[in-house]
């Protein structure tokens, strides 16, 4: 697939967050990781356990993906599921991904939104409150305590 030569719009983001986040440059709470995915606990909660899937390797969008890529990141969304729906019981989970400015892609590095819905249903997508890394390290443990990674994933913690 790894179609370079896309119309879309990327956004313009230097460095990039999540590669900073990925690489200890700044602080982020990181749930697992393998070496092609990794899971993170957002800091804008729009939905219960809200959680990010993204490769490790940076590429802008879904066209840039590889097959193995793609193949991970859908487990790791269904074992996120699972684990978003042990943690919380929530009615119902929301999966969104966005690629491109037109689409409202603020980040351009590929990634996948998972979260519980909210009491009233959905998600939000008005501004939200940023919380803490403790905050968000709480939420990975609550994931962690009621979820554990399925060793086939072969992710890591932390």
């Amino acid at each position: 697939m790894n179609d370079t030569d896309s119309s879309l719009d990327i956004p313009d983001q230097k460095p990039c967050a999540f590669c900073d986040y990925l690489s200890g440059a700044r602080p982020f709470t990181i749930l697992c990781r393998n070496n092609l995915i990794a899971v993170l606990v957002t800091r804008e909660q729009r939905g219960i356990g809200h959680l990010l899937v993204l490769p490790v390797r940076h590429y802008p969008t879904l066209l840039e993906s590889e097959p193995d890529e793609r193949h991970a990141m859908m487990d790791t969304l269904a074992w996120a599921a699972a684990a978003i729906d042990a943690a919380f019981e929530r009615p119902g989970i929301a999966v969104w991904q966005n690629n491109g400015t037109a689409a409202h892609q603020a980040i351009p590095h590929l990634h996948f939104h998972i979260a519980g819905t909210l009491p009233g249903g959905g998600t939000d997508f008005d501004d939200v409150p940023e919380l803490s890394v403790e905050q968000t390290d709480q939420i990975a443990a609550q994931i962690l305590a009621a979820a554990p990674i399925s060793s086939e994933l072969g992710f890591t913690t932390g």
